[in-house]
């Protein structure tokens, strides 16, 4: 059920806290962007809707469904016909281009004649990838020129083979009609039908598990040709990993100085303040009237002093997350703030506790920008759960101009980036300014 908070300002209110200070269709030139599940280069997402029917966290990638059989035999004869494609370029090319080739003056032409086919080819070879089996490789990366030849080099073998085997099966599949004819017939006795039944019944399987290694094979060569490999995707979440540790040690480490900065610089001097005083107050007995006023100064000073460290306590952890959850704890941010703010908050389940202080620093880190620095008059929060992602939206209606590199919001995204999430500002000049944030609740 979606829930609908407005807070409207409050003259005179406390601010909300500082900012959190903790750590954002294949073509013949093989290039394309982050694989479903990447965090990079991610951009113009919607946040999820309640009409959102299917459970998906919504964006740009849409689901796609299984391809069907009929589609993938298709494809896969398609592929014995490239594949016949690929033998004649290489055959051509080494025939015109082989005295080129190995010539070094001429060799750099001739091997970009021989890439400029090879490159319509693979990308040929992408788009049946594509089409009939459903496969999505990433669009920014980019393939070596030898790695296009050895994979066309496996893929035509392996389309050929194909091919044959297809060709046997075709073979088999008349065979077995004209025993069956004869049977019916009478030419062919019932002994010498079940022996080459179950002959042919071998050969079936033969052939059918060649042509179930084959597709494997076929799949996996595309995978490691127009996607990165398991080695470099792991190298790849090896340094993801190193630079979240990073910005959580390093955001943790500026927590813990502003912490001691909103001590020192603030609590303390009112301490200092208050001792002095009840100091004053305490010599001053013998003029009542100074003593009272100077205690009921101490007073106020001590009701403010409470108030601040309340707010300093509310900084680091607030409360409010373990006894009323991330929906109060919401409510709380949107009260404390100097503008009106609306939240819609649409989360049904339990949050894991890391997501929730996540999504709650997000949010105030956000509406505090909003009213301190963009001018804004009006601030929307939108939180939904859908398919196992926690969607955060911010928007104000500011002059926009933020950055994403500042300390707040790169703080934001480095603390999001821990638990595998995503963090996305959208602030031109002159407004409005979108903060989305998508975590990982499994």
């Amino acid at each position: 059920m979606t829930h609908r908070t407005h807070s409207p300002a409050v003259a005179g209110s406390p601010g909300p806290p500082p900012p959190e200070r903790s750590c954002s269709a294949p073509g013949a030139s093989l290039r394309s962007g982050p694989v479903q599940g990447d965090t990079a280069g991610i951009s113009g997402h919607r946040l999820p809707g309640p009409s959102d029917q299917d459970g998906s966290a919504g964006g740009d990638i849409p689901h796609v469904r299984p391809p069907s059989w009929p589609a993938r035999c298709a494809g896969a004869l398609l592929g014995c016909a490239t594949a016949v494609l690929g033998l004649l370029h290489f055959l051509g090319a080494g025939t015109v281009l082989g005295a080129f080739l190995l010539w070094p003056l001429t060799r750099a032409g001739a091997l970009g004649v021989l890439m400029a086919g090879a490159r319509r080819l693979a990308a040929l070879e992408r788009a049946r990838r594509t089409v009939f089996f459903g496969d999505r490789f990433p669009e920014r990366y980019e393939v070596s020129d030898r790695k296009i030849l050895r994979y066309l080099a496996v893929r035509v073998f392996a389309g050929l083979v194909c091919g044959v085997v297809v060709a046997l099966l075709v073979f088999g599949a008349v065979l077995a009609g004209v025993l069956l004819w004869g049977v019916l017939r009478g030419s062919v006795r019932w002994p010498d039908a079940l022996g080459q039944a179950v002959l042919g019944g071998a050969l079936l399987f033969l052939d059918l598990q060649g042509l179930h290694s084959l597709g494997a094979l076929d799949a996996r060569i595309a995978r490691a040709c127009f996607g990165p490999s398991e080695q470099e995707l792991l190298r790849q979440r090896v340094r993801e990993l190193a630079a979240s540790r990073a910005a959580v040690v390093q955001a943790v480490d500026a927590e813990r100085r502003r912490i001691e900065r909103d001590l020192h610089d603030g609590i303390q001097q009112r301490v200092v303040a208050l001792a002095m005083l009840l100091g004053r107050a305490r010599r001053g007995r013998g003029a009542p009237e100074r003593a009272d006023a100077l205690v009921r100064q101490a007073h106020d000073e001590a009701q403010d002093l409470l108030a601040e460290l309340r707010e300093v306590a509310w900084r680091v952890y607030p409360s409010a997350l373990d006894s009323l959850g991330l929906k109060e704890a919401l409510s709380g941010v949107s009260e404390r703030c100097g503008i009106p703010v609306v939240t819609e908050f649409d989360v049904g389940g339990e949050l894991p506790r890391p997501v929730e202080t996540a999504a709650y620093f997000v949010v105030s880190e956000a509406v505090t920008n909003a009213a301190k620095h963009s001018g804004a008059t009006a601030v929307s929060v939108r939180v939904a759960l859908r398919g196992g992602v926690l969607a955060l939206q911010v928007q104000d209606n500011g002059r926009g101009g933020a950055d994403p590199s500042g300390g707040g919001l790169s703080g934001l995204g480095g603390r999001v980036a821990a638990l595998d999430g995503i963090l996305r500002v959208d602030s031109p000049e002159g407004g409005p300014t979108t903060i989305t944030a998508e975590l990982p609740c499994a």
